[in-house]
């Protein structure tokens, strides 16, 4: 029997104005994120992947309320019951940031270089109100130490500029956890990184996982790390998710065209292997006003009449919980 999901979200979209001027009337707008659905099930971790500009932050953003979203809901389960998070406000939303989090992509960027990593740290049970200043400083102790940076004493009072990218990145994933939060947004977390340390971190945030109960939403443009860290993958597209499905399956079985070329832009480590260019034209449009129908349209190289002449094809199950959203396939 399938897991009961912890966070769900129906018919989500982002919409951002464009203005002519200061005092000109919105008439166009970015479609960051247009109807997205899906499902994460308590202690899963769900992939998000595409190339920049397909939404994929947005939609992290949106989870965690950094932002709020035009349309749709979304629904987490909290205290034994499902709660539309998309209508939370004042103290409401305060504890609803008790048990969702977000790490950011860049370490050097997301800590401030002003503050200690005690203060860094600890910053989110200040917030929270919870435990005296002894009691906040055991525990940050304690999760340094949990994330790798032992001994604790030798990082408490440093600054960020003091640490190595991979320590700064082990500091953001410690602030993240230190409220015992139950869902994590991990926006593209070792992009930044050098490609020594990205396993570290991978197998850290893999162990806190099991260990903490905690449920990802892994966004990342690589496919080798997504596969490393997610139990399913959601393939995303000019806003919207074009292919979903368990993660060795879809990498084994790609069903939509654009998921096709992801696959065949990966490096393979043999400089003798043949290689074929991805079958796939241009580059990701802008998503200011998209014409309705097929958002990857332009590109595909296996379009139709259909194609342009119908709306966005929804996901359709084509098998065992294999999603994808094309006419033709």
């Amino acid at each position: 029997m399938p897991a009961e999901p912890l966070v769900s979200v129906q018919g989500l979209q982002k919409l951002y104005p464009l203005t002519a001027g200061l005092f000109k009337t919105t008439r166009s707008f970015i479609h960051a994120v247009d109807g997205v659905n899906f499902s994460i099930p308590a202690g899963e971790s769900l992939g998000l992947v595409g190339e920049s500009g397909s939404g994929k932050t947005t939609t992290g953003k949106l989870l965690v309320r950094l932002t709020d979203p035009t349309t749709g809901h979304m629904y987490m389960a909290l205290n034994g019951g499902k709660v539309d998070i998309s209508t939370l406000r004042g103290k409401e939303l305060k504890v609803f940031r008790r048990h969702v989090q977000m790490i950011f992509q860049d370490p050097y960027e997301s800590l401030n270089p002003r503050r200690t990593i005690f203060d860094t740290i600890a910053e989110p049970l200040e917030v929270q109100g919870i435990g005296d200043v002894v009691e906040r400083e055991h525990r940050v102790a304690e999760l340094l130490s949990m994330v790798g940076l032992a001994p604790p004493e030798t990082f408490l009072f440093r600054f960020p500029h003091e640490l190595s990218g991979g320590q700064r990145q082990r500091v953001a994933i410690a602030r993240a956890l230190i409220v015992e939060p139950t869902f994590v947004v991990a926006d593209e977390p070792t992009s930044m990184l050098d490609v020594s340390i990205r396993t570290g971190i991978m197998n850290l945030m893999q162990e806190l996982a099991a260990r903490l109960g905690v449920t990802y939403l892994y966004i990342t443009h690589d496919l080798a790390v997504a596969r490393y860290m997610s139990n399913r993958l959601s393939v995303m597209y000019l806003g919207k998710i074009v292919e979903m499905g368990d993660t060795e399956e879809l990498l084994r079985n790609p069903l939509h065209p654009y998921t096709k070329a992801l696959l065949s832009a990966v490096p393979v480590p043999d400089p003798t292997l043949p290689r074929t260019e991805p079958d796939i034209k241009g580059s990701i449009a802008k998503p200011i006003d998209p014409i309705p129908r097929c958002r990857f349209f332009d590109r595909c190289p296996i379009a139709q009449k259909v194609c342009e002449n119908s709306d966005h094809p929804p996901l359709v199950d084509k098998g065992a919980g294999h999603l994808a959203a094309c006419y033709l396939v």
